[in-house]
């Protein structure tokens, strides 16, 4: 009897980024720039968003697309800034991918639009592997996760244009080797601008900002 082989895993990320694609050129002609950004659960990606979008919210229409498994506790603090929020209840997805990232679009005013933030599923494995049609990637690493998430999670810091250094507040009090981690990062991913910010003391947020301002306005 004969078996076939089916990777069903290649043939669902080939989909994805089809469609990844498809949204990534429709949302540039509707001249909305969207970043996907990524981290461990506890790093700081709802601090961090709602750093910069207090930083930028005078001067882009701004919507967030949150990704969870479950509660609402994220999207409910970004909507409080008077920010136009989609909700993606994914329960037990551990990532976001195109197709999810299309429907929330299609229950967003684009045309209002002109920055879209994905905040991920707090994981460094599986949002890595799936294309979300965002036009750059970003992760966070806080300091207490430690300066070896780059040997253990190498496909997330390769993929990632930029990486967030977050927590650096707490740098003494934990032993994390910051030149070994610009170094191994840049030695897996050499065009990865690498950030340093502590979203308590708002150290290094504008410099963030920046570098988003600068991407946004070359898109």
């Amino acid at each position: 009897m004969e078996i076939r082989y089916i990777d069903i895993k290649k043939t669902v990320l080939s989909d994805n980024t089809d469609l990844a694609d498809q949204i990534r050129e429709n949302i540039l002609q509707s001249n909305i720039f969207m970043l996907n950004l990524m981290a461990s659960p506890g790093a700081g990606k709802t601090s961090l968003l709602l750093e910069t979008i207090r930083r930028m919210k005078n001067d882009f229409r701004i919507g967030v697309i949150e990704g969870d498994i479950e509660s609402v506790v994220d999207s409910e603090k970004v909507a409080a800034l008077g920010i136009s929020t989609v909700q993606l209840r994914t329960g037990g997805e551990c990532h976001l991918d195109a197709p999810m990232i299309n429907e929330a679009l299609q229950n967003m005013a684009l045309d209002a639009l002109d920055l879209i933030f994905i905040e991920n599923i707090g994981n460094l494995v599986c949002p890595a592997e799936f294309d979300t049609g965002a036009m750059r990637r970003a992760m966070i690493l806080s300091v207490p996760e430690g300066d070896d998430k780059v040997l253990k999670y190498p496909l997330m810091f390769s993929v990632c244009d930029a990486l967030v250094i977050n927590k650096i507040d707490t740098i003494s009090l934990f032993d994390f080797d910051m030149e070994k981690l610009h170094m191994q990062a840049q030695k897996l991913n050499p065009h990865i601008q690498i950030f340093k910010t502590s979203c308590r003391t708002g150290e290094g947020i504008d410099e963030w900002c920046r570098w988003l301002r600068g991407e946004i306005a070359e898109s």
